[in-house]
């Protein structure tokens, strides 16, 4: 069993930076793809970044794409998402996911393993 717990999450003035972290425990996490998504009030959750288990390939939304970097480091089991240059349409709920196969690695319901999330708030 996977667990994931996300941290790093706060209030940032628009064109700030900020760096997630998520940090996953019960099996190594270079066993998983991995990714984070976000889900902003009144809408639904949308993928924003992913990375493969050796942490070659990554994926990334075209709203996210140039200001936003994953990351992983697998002997800390940890992978991370820098952001930057936020703008306030980037407030949301983030997550990470565990993807065993990161077959698809945009599509939600692909991903096994779920962290509870961290708020990102951006202010303009």
């Amino acid at each position: 069993q996977v667990q994931l717990v996300e941290s790093g999450g706060g209030l940032v003035q628009a064109g700030g930076s900020l760096r997630l972290s998520c940090a996953a425990s019960g099996v190594s996490s270079s066993r998983y793809g991995m990714g984070w998504f976000r889900q902003a009030p009144g809408q639904e959750r949308e993928f924003v970044a992913a990375i493969s288990r050796s942490g070659t390939s990554t994926f990334y939304s075209d709203s996210v794409k140039e200001r936003f970097a994953i990351s992983r480091d697998n002997a800390l089991n940890t992978v991370y998402l820098q952001m930057n240059s936020l703008k306030p349409e980037d407030t949301a709920v983030y997550y990470c996911a565990a993807d065993r196969f990161l077959g698809r690695p945009t599509m939600e319901n692909e991903y096994d393993y779920w962290g509870q999330g961290t708020q990102v708030t951006v202010s303009s």
